[in-house]
């Protein structure tokens, strides 16, 4: 295959430096050197997450990007660095990447703190094909002037994943009530909770292990966003100017009470592995052999789940390719219920419900996308690797190899609706994006810590021990706790 290299590339390369240049006090001071490296090969450092490293999509982008620029006098490496690994620490040191793929609150936490360039977006050939909010998403006003500090790749929310050979049999008579030709139990909540209670009920194994409905690691704020934001919950307020306010926590906001309650609900269904990260580090393997109905991921891990279910159709007897034939057939991944219960009960007959009764399910997205270290040597060089990583066919790559969900429009046509069902969702209020400011990273502990503490709730219960949230008072009061805890993160145990 032979890859394109973008467009625009000396205007790109003075666009950029130019605006480095403007706005000095906000992107860091990297030395500055030439795209040619006086005569020698420039090497830049990537880093990338790490399901592009395992799916092997980061090896076929450094290959096509250096035999792209052979003759140019660039080489891109892998940074060989943990995903998560923290600029703000390593880059001053020249430890960090030069180029690095992050989600919107991680690239904007750095961009807050002058870790990462400002951009000259309109320069980049996939800013026509890219949507505004996907742009916004990297966005950082100061002092009055915006900037844009990373380039999108794909945006991410909360998917269902499942086997299209788990589905009951009879489910177009029993679970299919206003006959539209889908499963009741993916468009609610109650009958979500109703067929998975169904699966435990019927699981027969000794153990009684071996048969689930949905699963979810409950501690992860992310995957189970739905619990909060349904029910009016919300990171940070917002100031008159619409800029977010980081001293307005607002995770007790609303009736997220309801929401606890329902993600306790849940949690009683499940195994302890729902109280820890344990679903989230199994969940490929389990869905592939059935012991999950379906499990909670994002876009660009369904590779993952492909490749745990062929691997499981071969050791059913079938040849690899037919293998991967059928798991591509059955592995589904859709966008979460539509519906959750407005008193936050799950376990009412979804058949004694009037539209009233609902309210929308709202969770937690983001965008994913490349930021360029301001700590760089080689920021022209940076700049043509990113331009060259957003361009059609790299993203397109991407998208076959990993099944995300692309934000250049061109791609996401050729590859389907789901980039379209994201965007939609998006523009409905359906997806509550991360905010991009530094104050984010705080909020990850507390919450993790309450969203645990409450679902070990129903094991605790099983057990025979006293429950710590027995009502909604309870729940609420966790909540506000929370919300203090986060702050305090903040403003208080920072000073």
């Amino acid at each position: 295959m032979i890859y394109g290299t973008g467009k625009k590339k000396v205007k790109i390369m003075v666009s950029a430096i130019a605006c480095v240049l403007a706005a000095q006090t906000f992107t860091g001071c990297g030395k500055e050197s030439s795209v040619t490296g006086g005569g020698e090969t420039i090497v830049l450092h990537i880093l990338e997450n790490d399901t592009a490293k395992s799916e092997g999509y980061l090896e076929e982008l450094l290959n096509a990007f250096n035999e792209a620029y052979k003759d140019k006098g660039i080489q891109a490496v892998d940074a060989n660095m943990d995903e998560y690994t923290d600029l703000a620490a390593n880059g001053p040191y020249g430890y960090g990447p030069d180029v690095l793929y992050q989600a919107n609150d991680k690239l904007m936490t750095y961009a807050e703190d002058k870790h990462i360039l400002s951009l000259a977006i309109e320069d980049f050939e996939c800013y026509e094909y890219v949507p505004e909010e996907a742009w916004d998403a990297f966005k950082i006003v100061l002092d009055g002037e915006t900037y844009y500090c990373g380039v999108p790749v794909n945006i991410q929310e909360p998917m269902l994943f499942y086997r299209a050979d788990m589905m009951p049999e009879n489910w177009e008579e029993e679970w299919d009530d206003d006959g539209n030709g889908v499963a009741d139990f993916f468009e609610n909540w109650n009958d979500l909770y109703a067929y998975s209670s169904y699966l435990r009920e019927n699981d027969t194994s000794s153990n009684k292990d071996s048969r689930y409905g949905f699963m979810a690691s409950l501690n992860n704020l992310y995957l189970s966003s739905q619990f909060i934001f349904s029910y009016g919950g919300y990171v940070f307020g917002q100031n008159d100017d619409g800029t977010l306010d980081s001293t307005d926590v607002g995770f007790s906001a609303g009736n997220t009470a309801y929401g606890m309650n329902a993600l306790k609900q849940m949690a009683a269904l499940m195994n302890e592995g729902c109280i820890d990260d344990t679903i989230t580090l199994n969940r490929y393997e389990k869905v592939a052999s059935g012991a999950y109905f379906c499990a909670v991921s994002t876009p660009d891990t369904y590779g993952l789940f492909v490749e745990k279910l062929a691997l499981k159709y071969e050791e059913e007897g079938l040849s690899a390719s037919d293998a991967q034939a059928k798991a591509e057939e059955n592995l589904c991944m859709i966008e979460m219920p539509a519906l959750m219960p407005a008193d936050g009960d799950l376990s009412t007959d979804s058949a004694d419900m009037g539209e009233d009764d609902w309210v929308n399910t709202i969770v937690m997205g983001g965008v994913n996308g490349y930021g360029i270290s301001s700590y760089t040597e080689h920021r022209e060089a940076c700049i043509e690797f990113v331009d060259f990583a957003t361009s059609y066919e790299m993203i397109k790559l991407r998208a076959d190899t990993l099944g995300i969900a692309p934000t250049r429009s061109d791609v996401a046509q050729e590859q389907g609706g789901l980039t379209d069902m994201i965007f939609n969702s998006l523009s409905e209020g359906r997806i509550y994006l991360m905010p991009s400011i530094k104050a984010v990273d705080q909020i990850w502990v507390p919450m993790q810590t309450i969203m645990s503490d409450i679902a070990k709730d129903a094991f605790r219960e099983r057990n025979g021990e006293t429950v710590k949230y027995p009502d909604l008072n309870s729940l609420q009061s966790a909540l506000e706790t929370a919300d203090k805890n986060v702050y305090d993160a903040i403003y208080t145990l920072s000073d």
